[in-house]
């Protein structure tokens, strides 16, 4: 007699195929362990088990307190002298989107001030967002221009949320990175919720200061990546 095929198998083989017809593609979340064992009619630790087979395959990864997602191939990102979103991701063969949260003018904070060279409590523009790829999110970003050299800059990012394009209409034909300073964090609970990951996940940091030029700092930011996303590499560009 031919020994029938264990349950566990014949799951993991179900999402492997699902997986492979695209049903689920990088980066999306599998259904939980309960709706999966629902519509097979089988208990959770079966489920569990085919999940765990797929996990060893490296097709899938869970997340603590967020679920099981198809494994993201993580894209590379150069951080060098010029760092461009579009171009770095487009080099990578990724489709690059942003996704604007909040576009407001307010009193620079001490440190803001200090990075742009403006006086304490002088305007800033401030420009939240996320960046995304495959209509996934893999960075948070905040970034801060001052506001008395740049008055219609928040016009520009609402019509186009290219910083480089937003700079170009304001004058500044090209910019560079100054500095940038990297470390490693765990997401906060609002972090982890934008970019999708548990609360708590490391991500990694970079703090930059952008400059025109003559060297006149044009921007301050600060984004955290999902680090089971991103692959932050060193460019001499």
């Amino acid at each position: 007699m031919t020994r029938a095929t264990p349950i566990w198998k014949a799951i993991a083989a179900s999402l492997r195929n699902d997986i492979s017809d695209r049903l689920y593609n990088a980066g999306d979340k599998l259904p939980t362990e309960a709706a999966l064992a629902t519509r097979v009619g089988v208990n959770r630790h079966t489920v569990r088990q085919s999940l765990a087979a797929l996990a060893d395959e490296g097709l899938v990864h869970s997340r603590r307190g967020a679920g099981v997602f198809v494994t993201m191939t993580p894209t590379d990102y150069p951080i060098g002298r010029r760092v461009r979103f579009h171009q770095n991701l487009a080099a990578a063969g990724r489709t690059p989107a942003k996704k604007v949260l909040l576009l407001e003018t307010r009193p620079a904070h001490s440190a803001e001030a200090d990075a742009l060279g403006i006086t304490r409590g002088g305007k800033v523009h401030v420009y939240e967002g996320l960046s995304m790829t495959e209509n996934q999110p893999i960075a948070l970003f905040h970034s801060a221009f001052p506001a008395d050299r740049f008055p219609d800059l928040l016009v520009h990012l609402a019509d186009n949320p290219s910083v480089t394009a937003a700079l170009q209409r304001s004058g500044v034909t090209d910019y560079t990175r100054a500095s940038t300073r990297v470390n490693a964090k765990l997401a906060t609970a609002t972090q982890a919720l934008h970019l999708q990951i548990a609360e708590h996940a490391p991500i990694l940091r970079t703090i930059g200061i952008n400059v025109d030029s003559d060297g006149i700092p044009v921007e301050v930011g600060r984004t955290w990546f999902a680090g089971d996303k991103v692959t932050l590499t060193l460019d001499g560009s």
